[in-house]
């Protein structure tokens, strides 16, 4: 104890900090879980978007709608999802082929923000309940206060040490989960903002490029 909490293992702050250490202990490992999940998942779609879309269009000037499909097939990104289903469509009307990919992107973003909620909710209530742990101790202290009183015997720091102890470190706890949870939950809500563009991106310049096809084959 004589170095701080910093000193103290796993056990002995969980110890210290009394019960209100477990959800925010259980806190900590499903956003660890969820945060690495997330990271997993965008390395798996990570795609150079200037090539996929430059096969992609040359394949199509080619008309050689099969390649360029497959192409897309091969891809794990959602802007390949979108652009597969746009070609797809290719010969059918400006409408049919927004409509198919708009159907496709219904289904592609709610993956990218699968688990968000969760890791946006624990985020905001480690905090709280470090706060409660705050309360919780301090009503400890002012409890031992009041039966020491009653028994008109003085009230020393060491009784009053674990209520305190208890409340100050229920609120680290439950910051130190929340800040890092929150930083994560900002930086995948950018990832997603910025996929979500590009698959828009790459939808409106698929629209285009077969508007320009259609124009040069009549």
């Amino acid at each position: 104890m004589n170095g701080g909490i910093w000193e103290m293992n796993a056990i002995q702050l969980m110890k210290a900090g009394g019960p209100l250490m477990v959800p925010i202990l259980i806190c900590s490992l499903i956003a660890l879980a969820i945060v690495t999940e997330k990271l997993i998942y965008f390395a798996s779609i990570r795609t150079d978007l200037l090539i996929l879309k430059r096969q992609v269009f040359d394949y199509m000037k080619s008309n050689k709608i099969k390649e360029s499909i497959q192409v897309c097939e091969v891809n794990r990104s959602p802007v390949a999802k979108i652009l597969k289903a746009g070609i797809v469509k290719f010969g059918s009307s400006r409408e049919e082929v927004k409509q198919s990919m708009e159907d496709v992107s219904l289904f592609e973003i709610p993956k990218l923000e699968g688990r968000l909620p969760a890791l946006a909710t624990i985020a905001h209530i480690c905090p709280l309940l470090g706060l409660l742990g705050t309360v919780t101790g301090m009503t400890e202290s002012f409890h031992t206060i009041q039966m020491r009183a009653a028994s008109l015997n003085p009230v020393t720091p060491g009784d009053l040490a674990g209520g305190i102890g208890e409340a100050l470190l229920t609120t680290v706890a439950g910051l130190m989960v929340a800040i890092p949870t929150f930083v994560a939950y900002n930086y995948c809500v950018s990832r997603i903002n910025h996929v979500v563009l590009e698959m828009e991106r790459s939808a409106t310049e698929l629209l285009n490029f077969m508007g320009q096809v259609s124009e040069t084959s009549i």
